[in-house]
């Protein structure tokens, strides 16, 4: 024998589910709008691998802005801090002094502070530097490699296509996401 359910008790356990399943459903969309606007997109930036840099001097002249993004970089925990420095000192000087001429930057970015006998230690003027990129063709030509390039993301348009990185004959200049953007030359 069956047990007839009352239409009443029917209609009011129907509207419960029903209820029910509304509310399941606004939690799952709020909860999937949530996620949805918490999840970030990985934005990517124009950035300059310094072991295929060549140092050719195109990111001064190439770069969209009137002084270029890019800036040298000094890797002080790979520097030797010599005296004679191949990317604060022009090759072949007459006299090894700070004069204008004997000097690799021509807008005298590169600060040299003496430490002690016969060390020194070279700091870059962000502001000065137009990212010519000769102290690091000298540092890498007759030192260590401690001067490498760096596309600056405060001052970079970011612009779709990169005009210094099509200029640029190495093929160094690439698209990294942000977590990368500024990773030292002995971590690439």
């Amino acid at each position: 024998m069956t047990k007839k359910i009352n239409p009443e008790k029917q209609r009011k356990l129907f509207r419960t589910g029903a209820r029910l399943f509304a509310i399941v459903a606004i939690l799952a969309l709020i909860v999937f709008s949530y996620q949805k606007t918490t999840v970030k997109k990985v934005e990517y930036f124009w950035q300059i691998d310094p072991e295929l840099c060549i140092a050719c001097g195109l990111c001064e002249t190439e770069c969209v802005l009137p002084v270029s993004a890019v800036k040298a970089v000094h890797a002080k925990e790979v520097c030797g801090f010599c005296d004679l420095c191949g990317g604060y000192y022009r090759a072949n000087v007459k006299e090894l002094n700070t004069a204008a001429e004997n000097l690799m930057c021509p807008t005298g970015a590169i600060q040299r502070k003496f430490i002690e006998e016969p060390y020194f230690e070279y700091n870059i003027i962000e502001d000065l530097c137009i990212g010519c990129g000769k102290c690091v063709k000298g540092c890498n030509a007759f030192g260590n490699g401690a001067m490498y390039l760096q596309i600056k993301q405060e001052l970079c348009k970011n612009c779709n296509e990169c005009h210094i990185a099509r200029a640029c004959p190495a093929g160094a200049i690439k698209r990294v996401p942000v977590s990368k953007a500024y990773e030292k030359k002995s971590e690439l």
